[in-house]
């Protein structure tokens, strides 16, 4: 009975995960991604799906910008991997679960966290640590970097790292 429960989280998740992603794709087609790029500009970002089951397309701009700051947003189209990401902003009380699960099935996964979830979910950004899973800086406060100076982008993302740093002691 475990099993067939630990199974069907699994397949919500990945359901939930698929249906996010062909939302993003979708918006993504409509993304003009080839736009010049400055500093501070917004630029649209998403890909351009083919129909060739190949790799989608980040648009040459995009694409330049990620091997100038060593990004990456495509891994190796001749590996088979797959990356599990969570975005900790919009959590809905899963969390537990799904780090349960992870667990049973040996699976590392990134969650990006903000402020506030360090704040209201400390217990738990403590397990994601301890069970060796990646935690991404989502900002303190999830705001439109374009929008900020550099010493408010500094602040955001340095004043979540020290308080990640300090709460857990990394």
């Amino acid at each position: 009975m475990k099993n067939i429960k630990s199974g069907i989280l699994v397949i919500l998740v990945i359901a939930i995960f698929s249906l996010s992603v062909i939302s993003m794709n979708k918006k993504a087609e409509r993304i003009e991604t080839n736009a010049e790029v400055s500093s501070n500009q917004k630029i649209g970002w998403g890909i351009k799906r083919n129909e060739n089951h190949e790799q989608p397309d980040v648009g040459s701009n995009n694409k330049k910008v990620l091997e100038e700051n060593k990004g990456i947003c495509l891994g190796d189209k001749e590996k088979k991997n797959i990356y599990l990401t969570f975005d900790e902003g919009y959590e809905a009380g899963y969390t537990p679960q799904l780090l349960n699960t992870l667990k049973e099935n040996q699976v590392k996964a990134t969650f990006f966290i903000t402020a506030h979830y360090v704040n209201t979910n400390p217990d738990l950004v403590k397990q994601m640590i301890e069970e060796g899973h990646i935690i991404g800086n989502h900002t303190v406060n999830h705001k439109s970097m374009p929008e900020l100076n550099e010493d408010k982008i500094s602040t955001e993302v340095m004043d979540l790292h020290q308080v990640i740093n300090e709460k857990f002691r990394l």
